[in-house]
């Protein structure tokens, strides 16, 4: 539950809201006790309307940072992992 102020305290304690808001603490405004607006960060609010990534952007930027040579099997390897078991017995009934 975020600390809540009436916009008048707000007036009155607008440095220690602030220092809570950098700390991580948003904090909710009210007036006639019906909530109006929450104060949060800067860093809180860049992420809360940022832009999502679209999945193409966001495998490129993985595919840059990834270390994906290091992660490749060989042919030989690939088949000792699959299992060759005929699985299940399965009718339709």
């Amino acid at each position: 539950m975020p600390k809540q102020y009436s916009i008048a305290q707000a007036r009155d304690h607008l440095t220690g809201i602030v220092h809570d808001v950098e700390r991580g603490e948003p904090v909710e405004l009210t007036r006639r006790g019906k909530a109006v607006a929450i104060v949060m960060s800067l860093d809180e609010y860049r992420r809360a309307t940022g832009r999502a990534t679209s999945f193409p952007a966001a495998w490129e930027a993985f595919r840059r940072t990834a270390d994906l040579d290091g992660l490749a099997f060989s042919d030989e390897e690939l088949a000792q992992l699959r299992d060759r078991s005929p699985g299940r017995d399965f009718r339709w009934e």
